[in-house]
Protein backbone atom coordinates (compact mmCIF):
# COMPACT_ATOMS: atom_id res chain seq x y z
CA UNK A 1 0.00 0.00 0.00
CA UNK A 2 1.30 3.58 -0.76
CA UNK A 3 2.39 4.50 2.89
CA UNK A 4 4.20 8.34 2.15
CA UNK A 5 3.96 10.91 -0.57
CA UNK A 6 6.78 13.30 -0.79
CA UNK A 7 5.91 16.29 -2.94
CA UNK A 8 8.98 19.34 -4.41
CA UNK A 9 8.59 22.03 -6.18
CA UNK A 10 5.47 20.97 -8.48
CA UNK A 11 3.32 23.96 -9.23
CA UNK A 12 1.09 25.24 -6.40
CA UNK A 13 3.54 22.86 -4.44
CA UNK A 14 6.47 24.18 -2.38
CA UNK A 15 7.78 21.08 0.05
CA UNK A 16 4.40 18.57 0.84
CA UNK A 17 4.40 15.15 2.67
CA UNK A 18 2.01 12.94 3.53
CA UNK A 19 1.67 9.97 5.45
CA UNK A 20 -1.33 7.65 4.17
CA UNK A 21 -2.99 4.82 6.17
CA UNK A 22 -4.38 1.41 5.81
CA UNK A 23 -7.68 1.61 5.36
CA UNK A 24 -10.28 4.14 4.03
CA UNK A 25 -8.48 7.15 3.73
CA UNK A 26 -10.71 10.55 2.48
CA UNK A 27 -9.13 13.64 0.86
CA UNK A 28 -11.36 16.81 0.71
CA UNK A 29 -10.97 20.47 -0.16
CA UNK A 30 -12.69 23.51 -1.77
CA UNK A 31 -13.44 23.60 -5.85
CA UNK A 32 -9.61 25.08 -6.76
CA UNK A 33 -7.51 24.17 -3.47
CA UNK A 34 -5.18 21.41 -5.35
CA UNK A 35 -6.16 17.94 -5.04
CA UNK A 36 -5.92 17.24 -8.40
CA UNK A 37 -2.28 19.02 -8.20
CA UNK A 38 -1.35 15.93 -5.47
CA UNK A 39 -3.19 13.53 -8.14
CA UNK A 40 -1.29 14.93 -11.03
CA UNK A 41 2.32 14.98 -8.56
CA UNK A 42 1.51 10.94 -7.69
CA UNK A 43 0.97 10.27 -11.25
CA UNK A 44 4.39 11.64 -12.29
CA UNK A 45 5.56 8.48 -9.85
CA UNK A 46 3.09 5.95 -12.24
CA UNK A 47 5.31 6.75 -15.19
CA UNK A 48 3.04 10.29 -16.78
CA UNK A 49 4.50 11.93 -19.34
CA UNK A 50 6.25 15.39 -17.47
CA UNK A 51 5.47 18.62 -18.72
CA UNK A 52 8.12 21.77 -17.74
CA UNK A 53 5.53 23.92 -16.86
CA UNK A 54 5.23 21.91 -13.34
CA UNK A 55 8.28 22.98 -11.70
CA UNK A 56 7.09 25.83 -9.32
CA UNK A 57 10.65 27.23 -8.96
CA UNK A 58 12.22 27.29 -12.08
CA UNK A 59 16.12 26.78 -11.10
CA UNK A 60 15.31 24.16 -8.97
CA UNK A 61 14.63 20.41 -10.29
CA UNK A 62 11.01 18.84 -9.56
CA UNK A 63 10.81 15.78 -7.34
CA UNK A 64 7.83 13.27 -6.31
CA UNK A 65 8.79 10.32 -3.97
CA UNK A 66 6.60 7.85 -2.96
CA UNK A 67 7.15 4.67 -1.08
CA UNK A 68 4.89 1.49 -1.18
CA UNK A 69 4.67 -1.38 1.39
CA UNK A 70 5.12 -4.45 -1.29
CA UNK A 71 5.63 -7.29 0.97
CA UNK A 72 2.03 -9.46 0.53
CA UNK A 73 2.02 -8.58 -3.91
CA UNK A 74 4.53 -11.58 -4.84
CA UNK A 75 6.73 -9.09 -6.73
CA UNK A 76 10.24 -10.36 -6.74
CA UNK A 77 10.46 -11.89 -10.23
CA UNK A 78 9.85 -8.06 -11.58
CA UNK A 79 12.74 -6.82 -9.49
CA UNK A 80 15.17 -9.98 -10.40
CA UNK A 81 14.01 -9.36 -14.08
CA UNK A 82 15.05 -6.04 -14.06
CA UNK A 83 18.28 -6.37 -11.96
CA UNK A 84 16.95 -4.10 -9.09
CA UNK A 85 17.15 -4.03 -4.99
CA UNK A 86 14.33 -5.69 -4.20
CA UNK A 87 12.75 -4.08 -0.75
CA UNK A 88 9.11 -4.80 1.17
CA UNK A 89 9.41 -0.82 1.68
CA UNK A 90 9.86 0.35 -1.98
CA UNK A 91 10.98 3.94 -3.05
CA UNK A 92 9.64 5.05 -6.78
CA UNK A 93 10.78 8.47 -7.29
CA UNK A 94 10.88 10.64 -10.33
CA UNK A 95 12.23 13.56 -10.78
CA UNK A 96 12.26 17.22 -13.24
CA UNK A 97 15.37 19.13 -14.14
CA UNK A 98 14.98 22.58 -14.93
CA UNK A 99 15.75 21.58 -18.67
CA UNK A 100 13.35 19.49 -18.71
CA UNK A 101 15.39 16.23 -17.99
CA UNK A 102 13.17 13.71 -16.72
CA UNK A 103 14.71 10.84 -14.40
CA UNK A 104 12.87 8.21 -12.86
CA UNK A 105 14.38 5.69 -10.16
CA UNK A 106 13.33 2.35 -8.39
CA UNK A 107 14.79 2.22 -4.98
CA UNK A 108 17.25 4.44 -5.91
CA UNK A 109 18.61 2.86 -9.35
CA UNK A 110 17.62 4.78 -12.17
CA UNK A 111 15.25 3.04 -14.62
CA UNK A 112 13.50 3.71 -17.62
CA UNK A 113 10.14 4.87 -17.67
CA UNK A 114 8.42 2.11 -19.03
CA UNK A 115 9.69 -0.19 -16.51
CA UNK A 116 8.74 2.69 -13.77
CA UNK A 117 5.08 2.26 -14.65
CA UNK A 118 5.22 -1.68 -15.30
CA UNK A 119 5.78 -1.56 -11.58
CA UNK A 120 3.34 1.30 -10.95
CA UNK A 121 0.89 -0.18 -12.45
CA UNK A 122 0.91 -2.86 -10.15
CA UNK A 123 0.92 -1.15 -6.93
CA UNK A 124 -1.67 1.62 -7.47
CA UNK A 125 -4.72 2.09 -9.90
CA UNK A 126 -5.84 5.48 -10.40
CA UNK A 127 -9.96 5.90 -11.02
CA UNK A 128 -10.76 9.31 -12.14
CA UNK A 129 -13.81 10.39 -13.88
CA UNK A 130 -12.10 9.98 -17.14
CA UNK A 131 -11.72 6.42 -16.43
CA UNK A 132 -15.63 6.28 -16.27
CA UNK A 133 -15.56 7.46 -19.85
CA UNK A 134 -13.32 4.46 -20.32
CA UNK A 135 -16.45 1.59 -19.42
CA UNK A 136 -17.36 0.75 -22.88
CA UNK A 137 -13.48 0.73 -23.61
CA UNK A 138 -13.29 -3.17 -24.27
CA UNK A 139 -9.24 -2.77 -23.64
CA UNK A 140 -10.92 -1.78 -19.95
CA UNK A 141 -13.61 -4.70 -19.93
CA UNK A 142 -11.21 -7.31 -20.79
CA UNK A 143 -8.12 -6.48 -18.37
CA UNK A 144 -10.78 -6.22 -15.51
CA UNK A 145 -12.25 -9.57 -16.31
CA UNK A 146 -8.64 -11.37 -16.79
CA UNK A 147 -8.06 -9.76 -13.04
CA UNK A 148 -10.89 -11.63 -11.90
CA UNK A 149 -10.06 -14.38 -13.54
CA UNK A 150 -6.50 -14.40 -12.24
CA UNK A 151 -5.18 -14.56 -16.03
CA UNK A 152 -2.24 -12.35 -15.75
CA UNK A 153 0.43 -15.62 -16.27
CA UNK A 154 -1.83 -17.20 -18.76
CA UNK A 155 -2.28 -13.68 -20.47
CA UNK A 156 1.57 -12.97 -20.50
CA UNK A 157 2.42 -16.51 -21.84
CA UNK A 158 -0.52 -15.83 -24.92
CA UNK A 159 0.76 -12.32 -25.52
CA UNK A 160 4.32 -14.06 -26.17
CA UNK A 161 2.73 -16.64 -28.50
CA UNK A 162 0.51 -14.40 -30.48
CA UNK A 163 3.62 -11.67 -30.78
CA UNK A 164 6.05 -15.00 -31.79
CA UNK A 165 2.96 -15.53 -34.55
CA UNK A 166 2.53 -12.47 -35.48
CA UNK A 167 6.51 -12.49 -36.29
CA UNK A 168 6.53 -15.92 -37.85
CA UNK A 169 3.66 -14.63 -39.93
CA UNK A 170 5.48 -11.43 -41.73
CA UNK A 171 8.80 -13.78 -42.19
CA UNK A 172 6.86 -16.30 -43.60
CA UNK A 173 5.44 -13.72 -46.06
CA UNK A 174 8.51 -12.37 -46.72
CA UNK A 175 9.84 -15.33 -47.71
CA UNK A 176 7.14 -15.80 -49.82
CA UNK A 177 8.05 -12.62 -51.78
CA UNK A 178 11.57 -13.03 -52.28
CA UNK A 179 10.82 -16.76 -53.35
CA UNK A 180 8.24 -15.16 -56.19
CA UNK A 181 10.66 -12.31 -57.21
CA UNK A 182 13.66 -14.74 -57.27
CA UNK A 183 11.36 -17.07 -59.34
CA UNK A 184 10.28 -14.74 -61.98
CA UNK A 185 14.22 -13.82 -62.44
CA UNK A 186 15.81 -17.73 -62.70
CA UNK A 187 15.10 -17.94 -66.11
CA UNK A 188 17.37 -14.88 -66.33
CA UNK A 189 20.01 -16.01 -63.79
CA UNK A 190 20.21 -19.16 -65.58
CA UNK A 191 20.52 -17.97 -68.90
CA UNK A 192 23.73 -15.63 -68.10
CA UNK A 193 25.61 -18.11 -65.49
CA UNK A 194 25.07 -20.69 -68.63
CA UNK A 195 26.59 -18.23 -71.07
CA UNK A 196 29.76 -18.06 -68.72
CA UNK A 197 29.50 -21.88 -67.97
CA UNK A 198 29.84 -22.61 -71.88
CA UNK A 199 32.97 -19.93 -72.44
CA UNK A 200 34.82 -22.13 -69.99
CA UNK A 201 36.82 -19.37 -69.00
CA UNK A 202 40.35 -20.01 -66.93
CA UNK A 203 41.99 -17.42 -64.55
CA UNK A 204 45.08 -15.94 -66.47
CA UNK A 205 43.73 -17.08 -69.93
CA UNK A 206 43.51 -13.73 -71.61
CA UNK A 207 46.84 -13.06 -70.98
CA UNK A 208 48.38 -15.76 -72.05
CA UNK A 209 46.28 -15.56 -75.11
CA UNK A 210 47.48 -12.06 -76.07
CA UNK A 211 51.00 -13.02 -75.89
CA UNK A 212 50.32 -15.92 -78.15
CA UNK A 213 48.15 -14.15 -80.59
CA UNK A 214 51.40 -11.40 -80.72
CA UNK A 215 53.86 -14.39 -81.48
CA UNK A 216 51.54 -15.85 -83.73
CA UNK A 217 51.20 -12.51 -86.13
CA UNK A 218 55.07 -12.02 -86.04
CA UNK A 219 56.14 -15.72 -87.11
CA UNK A 220 58.09 -15.03 -90.02
CA UNK A 221 60.28 -12.13 -88.83
CA UNK A 222 60.58 -14.26 -85.15
CA UNK A 223 61.85 -17.63 -87.59
CA UNK A 224 63.92 -15.26 -90.12
CA UNK A 225 65.92 -13.53 -87.24
CA UNK A 226 66.68 -16.08 -85.02
CA UNK A 227 67.45 -18.64 -87.79
CA UNK A 228 69.82 -15.78 -88.97
CA UNK A 229 71.27 -15.75 -86.19
CA UNK A 230 72.00 -19.38 -85.68
CA UNK A 231 73.37 -19.67 -88.77
CA UNK A 232 75.99 -16.50 -88.77
CA UNK A 233 76.99 -17.97 -85.46
CA UNK A 234 77.82 -21.39 -86.04
CA UNK A 235 76.90 -22.12 -90.11
CA UNK A 236 79.73 -22.88 -91.95
CA UNK A 237 83.38 -22.40 -91.52
CA UNK A 238 84.11 -18.52 -91.06
CA UNK A 239 81.01 -18.50 -88.82
CA UNK A 240 81.96 -16.55 -85.12
CA UNK A 241 82.06 -19.54 -82.79
CA UNK A 242 84.16 -21.20 -85.70
CA UNK A 243 86.78 -18.60 -85.19
CA UNK A 244 86.28 -18.23 -81.62
CA UNK A 245 87.12 -21.41 -81.10
CA UNK A 246 90.09 -20.91 -82.86
CA UNK A 247 91.31 -17.92 -80.49
CA UNK A 248 90.77 -19.95 -77.36
CA UNK A 249 92.97 -22.86 -79.02
CA UNK A 250 95.17 -19.65 -79.49
CA UNK A 251 95.28 -18.36 -76.07
CA UNK A 252 95.73 -21.58 -74.73
CA UNK A 253 99.13 -22.32 -75.91
CA UNK A 254 100.43 -18.89 -74.51
CA UNK A 255 99.29 -19.69 -70.88
CA UNK A 256 103.01 -21.55 -70.38
CA UNK A 257 104.67 -18.18 -71.27
CA UNK A 258 102.24 -15.66 -70.40
CA UNK A 259 99.72 -16.24 -66.96
CA UNK A 260 97.22 -13.98 -68.13
CA UNK A 261 96.69 -15.68 -71.10
CA UNK A 262 95.49 -18.58 -69.00
CA UNK A 263 92.41 -16.65 -67.94
CA UNK A 264 91.61 -14.68 -70.81
CA UNK A 265 91.16 -18.85 -72.09
CA UNK A 266 88.69 -19.28 -69.55
CA UNK A 267 86.82 -16.25 -70.00
CA UNK A 268 86.50 -16.50 -73.77
CA UNK A 269 85.82 -20.28 -73.29
CA UNK A 270 82.68 -18.67 -70.89
CA UNK A 271 81.58 -16.77 -73.47
CA UNK A 272 82.14 -19.53 -76.12
CA UNK A 273 79.67 -21.41 -73.90
CA UNK A 274 77.33 -18.73 -73.73
CA UNK A 275 77.32 -17.69 -77.25
CA UNK A 276 76.92 -21.57 -78.15
CA UNK A 277 73.74 -21.56 -75.67
CA UNK A 278 72.04 -18.84 -77.26
CA UNK A 279 72.94 -20.60 -81.09
CA UNK A 280 70.91 -23.50 -79.29
CA UNK A 281 67.73 -21.41 -78.22
CA UNK A 282 67.47 -19.30 -81.16
CA UNK A 283 67.92 -22.22 -83.35
CA UNK A 284 65.09 -23.96 -81.33
CA UNK A 285 62.39 -20.76 -81.43
CA UNK A 286 63.09 -20.18 -85.26
CA UNK A 287 62.08 -23.71 -85.72
CA UNK A 288 59.15 -24.09 -83.37
CA UNK A 289 57.74 -20.67 -84.87
CA UNK A 290 55.35 -21.45 -87.95
CA UNK A 291 53.43 -19.45 -89.34
CA UNK A 292 50.03 -21.28 -88.21
CA UNK A 293 46.96 -19.42 -89.79
CA UNK A 294 44.44 -21.90 -88.01
CA UNK A 295 45.79 -21.30 -84.94
CA UNK A 296 45.66 -17.32 -85.31
CA UNK A 297 42.20 -17.51 -85.82
CA UNK A 298 41.78 -19.55 -83.10
CA UNK A 299 43.02 -17.27 -81.04
CA UNK A 300 41.56 -14.40 -82.17
CA UNK A 301 38.10 -16.16 -81.89
CA UNK A 302 38.65 -16.98 -78.60
CA UNK A 303 39.84 -13.38 -77.11
CA UNK A 304 36.97 -12.12 -78.75
CA UNK A 305 34.65 -13.91 -76.87
CA UNK A 306 36.50 -13.15 -73.73
CA UNK A 307 36.42 -9.33 -74.47
CA UNK A 308 32.76 -9.43 -75.42
CA UNK A 309 31.86 -11.26 -72.04
CA UNK A 310 33.52 -8.27 -70.54
CA UNK A 311 31.91 -5.44 -72.30
CA UNK A 312 28.08 -7.53 -72.12
CA UNK A 313 28.87 -7.79 -68.42
CA UNK A 314 30.84 -4.32 -67.99
CA UNK A 315 33.70 -6.18 -66.13
CA UNK A 316 37.72 -5.99 -66.81
CA UNK A 317 38.93 -8.74 -66.74
CA UNK A 318 38.17 -13.02 -66.79
CA UNK A 319 38.32 -13.16 -62.75
CA UNK A 320 35.60 -10.53 -62.88
CA UNK A 321 33.86 -13.14 -64.74
CA UNK A 322 34.31 -16.03 -62.88
CA UNK A 323 33.35 -14.22 -60.20
CA UNK A 324 29.53 -13.17 -61.64
CA UNK A 325 30.01 -16.55 -62.56
CA UNK A 326 30.03 -17.81 -58.84
CA UNK A 327 27.40 -15.26 -57.77
CA UNK A 328 24.70 -16.60 -60.92
CA UNK A 329 25.55 -19.58 -59.66
CA UNK A 330 24.81 -19.24 -55.73
CA UNK A 331 21.32 -17.03 -56.28
CA UNK A 332 20.15 -19.95 -58.82
CA UNK A 333 21.20 -22.01 -55.44
CA UNK A 334 19.06 -20.19 -52.95
CA UNK A 335 16.37 -19.90 -55.51
CA UNK A 336 16.22 -23.65 -55.16
CA UNK A 337 16.60 -23.74 -51.22
CA UNK A 338 13.13 -21.44 -50.62
CA UNK A 339 11.05 -23.91 -51.07
CA UNK A 340 12.90 -25.69 -48.38
CA UNK A 341 13.01 -22.57 -46.04
CA UNK A 342 9.52 -21.46 -46.56
CA UNK A 343 8.38 -25.18 -45.54
CA UNK A 344 10.34 -24.72 -42.86
CA UNK A 345 8.76 -21.14 -41.94
CA UNK A 346 5.26 -22.49 -42.59
CA UNK A 347 6.11 -25.42 -40.09
CA UNK A 348 6.90 -23.53 -37.20
CA UNK A 349 4.16 -21.17 -37.96
CA UNK A 350 1.62 -24.11 -37.62
CA UNK A 351 3.24 -24.65 -34.04
CA UNK A 352 2.54 -21.41 -33.10
CA UNK A 353 -0.92 -21.03 -34.08
CA UNK A 354 -1.67 -23.93 -32.52
CA UNK A 355 -0.11 -22.82 -29.22
CA UNK A 356 -2.21 -19.56 -29.85
CA UNK A 357 -5.50 -21.46 -30.31
CA UNK A 358 -4.36 -23.64 -27.12
CA UNK A 359 -3.82 -20.93 -24.72
CA UNK A 360 -6.72 -18.16 -26.36
CA UNK A 361 -9.11 -21.17 -25.80
CA UNK A 362 -7.21 -21.78 -22.15
CA UNK A 363 -8.06 -18.05 -21.73
CA UNK A 364 -11.73 -17.81 -23.08
CA UNK A 365 -13.11 -20.63 -20.55
CA UNK A 366 -11.61 -18.61 -17.58
CA UNK A 367 -12.86 -15.83 -18.39
CA UNK A 368 -16.19 -17.59 -19.43
CA UNK A 369 -16.14 -19.36 -16.18
CA UNK A 370 -16.21 -15.77 -14.36
CA UNK A 371 -18.75 -14.09 -15.73
CA UNK A 372 -21.36 -15.09 -13.73
CA UNK A 373 -19.64 -14.32 -10.76
CA UNK A 374 -18.89 -10.86 -12.12
CA UNK A 375 -22.06 -10.12 -13.29
CA UNK A 376 -23.81 -11.39 -9.46
CA UNK A 377 -21.40 -9.28 -7.58
CA UNK A 378 -21.90 -5.92 -9.89
CA UNK A 379 -25.66 -6.40 -9.44
CA UNK A 380 -25.23 -6.84 -5.39
CA UNK A 381 -23.56 -3.57 -5.49
CA UNK A 382 -26.07 -1.90 -7.56
CA UNK A 383 -29.13 -3.24 -5.62
CA UNK A 384 -26.78 -1.52 -2.51
CA UNK A 385 -26.47 2.03 -4.25
CA UNK A 386 -30.20 1.56 -4.82
CA UNK A 387 -30.40 0.19 -8.21
CA UNK A 388 -32.61 -2.54 -7.50
CA UNK A 389 -33.36 -3.75 -11.22
CA UNK A 390 -30.20 -3.42 -12.81
CA UNK A 391 -28.92 -6.16 -14.64
CA UNK A 392 -25.46 -6.45 -15.93
CA UNK A 393 -24.12 -9.04 -17.89
CA UNK A 394 -21.21 -10.09 -20.00
CA UNK A 395 -21.93 -10.72 -23.70
CA UNK A 396 -18.85 -12.97 -25.82
CA UNK A 397 -18.37 -13.52 -29.00
CA UNK A 398 -15.71 -15.37 -30.77
CA UNK A 399 -13.31 -13.35 -33.41
CA UNK A 400 -13.06 -14.98 -37.07
CA UNK A 401 -8.85 -14.64 -35.81
CA UNK A 402 -6.62 -14.30 -32.81
CA UNK A 403 -5.93 -10.50 -31.52
CA UNK A 404 -4.17 -9.50 -29.03
CA UNK A 405 -6.64 -10.39 -26.21
CA UNK A 406 -7.47 -14.12 -27.61
CA UNK A 407 -10.33 -15.12 -29.78
CA UNK A 408 -12.58 -13.01 -26.93
CA UNK A 409 -14.88 -9.87 -28.45
CA UNK A 410 -16.46 -8.94 -25.01
CA UNK A 411 -18.76 -6.39 -24.68
CA UNK A 412 -20.75 -5.08 -21.25
CA UNK A 413 -24.47 -5.04 -21.73
CA UNK A 414 -26.22 -3.04 -18.73
CA UNK A 415 -30.29 -2.40 -17.96
CA UNK A 416 -31.21 0.03 -15.23
CA UNK A 417 -34.58 -0.90 -15.40
CA UNK A 418 -36.99 -3.58 -14.94
CA UNK A 419 -37.40 -5.99 -17.75
CA UNK A 420 -36.04 -3.44 -20.03
CA UNK A 421 -33.65 -4.89 -22.73
CA UNK A 422 -29.91 -5.08 -22.02
CA UNK A 423 -27.79 -3.06 -24.37
CA UNK A 424 -24.03 -1.62 -24.72
CA UNK A 425 -23.26 0.03 -21.67
CA UNK A 426 -21.99 2.77 -22.68
CA UNK A 427 -24.84 3.66 -24.53
CA UNK A 428 -27.12 3.88 -22.02
CA UNK A 429 -26.04 4.56 -18.72
CA UNK A 430 -26.04 8.00 -17.26
CA UNK A 431 -23.58 9.52 -15.63
CA UNK A 432 -24.34 8.38 -12.30
CA UNK A 433 -25.68 5.11 -13.53
CA UNK A 434 -21.69 5.14 -14.31
CA UNK A 435 -20.53 6.00 -11.59
CA UNK A 436 -22.26 3.26 -9.21
CA UNK A 437 -21.38 0.56 -12.13
CA UNK A 438 -17.71 1.47 -11.96
CA UNK A 439 -17.65 1.67 -8.43
CA UNK A 440 -19.12 -2.35 -8.55
CA UNK A 441 -16.61 -3.20 -11.07
CA UNK A 442 -14.11 -1.72 -8.99
CA UNK A 443 -14.86 -3.40 -5.90
CA UNK A 444 -14.37 -6.62 -7.38
CA UNK A 445 -11.15 -5.66 -8.31
CA UNK A 446 -10.10 -4.53 -4.24
CA UNK A 447 -11.91 -8.31 -3.95
CA UNK A 448 -9.12 -10.04 -5.65
CA UNK A 449 -7.11 -8.16 -3.47
CA UNK A 450 -4.61 -7.56 -6.85
CA UNK A 451 -3.87 -4.24 -6.01
CA UNK A 452 -2.58 -2.96 -2.79
CA UNK A 453 -3.83 0.81 -3.21
CA UNK A 454 -7.21 2.24 -5.36
CA UNK A 455 -7.45 6.13 -5.72
CA UNK A 456 -10.51 7.36 -6.62
CA UNK A 457 -11.09 10.97 -7.66
CA UNK A 458 -14.19 11.60 -7.15
CA UNK A 459 -16.48 8.60 -8.31
CA UNK A 460 -19.07 10.23 -6.85
CA UNK A 461 -19.78 12.67 -9.42
CA UNK A 462 -23.59 12.60 -10.03
CA UNK A 463 -25.11 10.86 -7.07
CA UNK A 464 -26.22 11.92 -3.91
CA UNK A 465 -28.03 11.89 -0.76
CA UNK A 466 -29.00 7.85 0.05
CA UNK A 467 -26.93 6.85 -2.94
CA UNK A 468 -24.02 8.58 -1.17
CA UNK A 469 -24.52 6.72 1.74
CA UNK A 470 -24.42 3.34 0.96
CA UNK A 471 -21.27 4.00 -1.83
CA UNK A 472 -19.52 5.28 1.44
CA UNK A 473 -20.26 2.14 2.88
CA UNK A 474 -19.15 0.10 -0.01
CA UNK A 475 -16.50 1.99 -0.64
CA UNK A 476 -15.39 1.33 3.43
CA UNK A 477 -16.35 -2.05 2.65
CA UNK A 478 -13.73 -2.46 0.19
CA UNK A 479 -10.98 -0.98 2.24
CA UNK A 480 -10.71 -3.78 3.91
CA UNK A 481 -9.41 -5.72 1.16
CA UNK A 482 -6.86 -3.16 -0.26
CA UNK A 483 -5.78 0.64 0.95
CA UNK A 484 -8.29 2.95 -0.52
CA UNK A 485 -7.95 6.67 -0.80
CA UNK A 486 -10.75 8.96 -1.64
CA UNK A 487 -11.30 12.59 -3.05
CA UNK A 488 -15.20 13.28 -2.48
CA UNK A 489 -17.02 16.68 -2.39
CA UNK A 490 -19.99 14.67 -0.61
CA UNK A 491 -19.89 15.05 3.49
CA UNK A 492 -21.43 11.51 3.40
CA UNK A 493 -18.86 9.84 1.43
CA UNK A 494 -16.25 11.69 3.86
CA UNK A 495 -18.17 10.79 7.03
CA UNK A 496 -17.20 6.86 6.35
CA UNK A 497 -13.68 7.89 6.15
CA UNK A 498 -11.16 6.69 8.58
CA UNK A 499 -8.31 8.82 7.91
CA UNK A 500 -9.23 12.51 6.59
CA UNK A 501 -7.29 14.70 5.03
CA UNK A 502 -8.11 18.25 3.77
CA UNK A 503 -6.14 20.12 0.80
CA UNK A 504 -6.43 23.62 1.35
CA UNK A 505 -4.49 27.01 -0.11
CA UNK A 506 -2.55 29.71 1.56
CA UNK A 507 -0.88 32.89 1.08
CA UNK A 508 3.05 33.78 1.84
CA UNK A 509 4.15 36.80 0.84
CA UNK A 510 3.47 37.07 -2.36
CA UNK A 511 2.81 33.41 -3.45
CA UNK A 512 -0.03 31.17 -3.09
CA UNK A 513 0.65 27.52 -2.13
CA UNK A 514 -1.49 24.76 -1.64
CA UNK A 515 -0.69 21.90 1.25
CA UNK A 516 -2.14 19.21 2.90
CA UNK A 517 -2.89 17.75 6.61
CA UNK A 518 -4.56 15.18 8.19
CA UNK A 519 -7.76 16.62 10.44
CA UNK A 520 -8.19 15.77 13.72
CA UNK A 521 -12.04 14.26 14.80
CA UNK A 522 -12.99 18.02 15.48
CA UNK A 523 -11.60 19.52 12.38
CA UNK A 524 -13.69 17.20 10.65
CA UNK A 525 -16.66 18.04 12.05
CA UNK A 526 -16.05 21.33 10.96
CA UNK A 527 -14.64 20.26 7.25
CA UNK A 528 -17.83 18.02 7.11
CA UNK A 529 -20.17 20.88 8.27
CA UNK A 530 -18.33 23.30 5.99
CA UNK A 531 -19.10 20.61 3.19
CA UNK A 532 -23.08 20.65 4.21
CA UNK A 533 -23.96 23.90 4.79
CA UNK A 534 -21.07 25.98 3.44
CA UNK A 535 -18.30 28.46 5.26
CA UNK A 536 -20.41 29.39 8.21
CA UNK A 537 -21.76 26.21 8.91
CA UNK A 538 -24.88 25.98 11.10
CA UNK A 539 -24.91 23.82 14.00
CA UNK A 540 -27.38 21.74 12.69
CA UNK A 541 -24.99 21.17 10.27
CA UNK A 542 -22.49 20.33 12.97
CA UNK A 543 -24.69 18.04 14.40
CA UNK A 544 -25.33 16.62 11.17
CA UNK A 545 -21.33 15.77 10.93
CA UNK A 546 -21.33 14.31 13.61
CA UNK A 547 -24.22 11.94 13.10
CA UNK A 548 -22.02 11.27 9.85
CA UNK A 549 -19.08 10.60 11.70
CA UNK A 550 -20.68 8.28 14.35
Amino acid sequence: MLLELHISNYALIDELHIQFFKGFNIITGETGAGKSIVLGALGLVMGQRADLNVLRDKERKCTVESIFNIQDYRLQAFFEREELDYDDQTILRREISPAGKSRAFINDTPVTLKVLQELAVCLIDIHSQHQNMQLGNQSFQMNLVDLVAENSLLLEEYGQSFRASQKQTQLLKNLQEEAGKAKADLDYFQFQFQQLDDARLKSGEQDELEAEQATLEHAEDIKTTFGQFATDMDGDEGALLVRLKEHISQFAKLADVLPKASELTERLESCYLELKDLVGDSTDVAESTEHDSARIQFVADRLDTLYTLQQKFRVDSVDELLQLKDEYDQKISQIGSFDEEIEAAASRLNELKARVDEQAAELSTRRRAVAAKISQMVEQGLQKLGMENAVFRLKFDDLKQPGPWGTDDLSFTFSANKNAPLQDIARIASGGEISRVMLALKALVASSKSLPTIIFDEIDTGISGEVALKMGAILKEMSTDVQIINITHLPQIAGKGEHHFKVYKYDEADRTYTSIRQLGVDERIDELAQMLSGANASETARKTARELLD
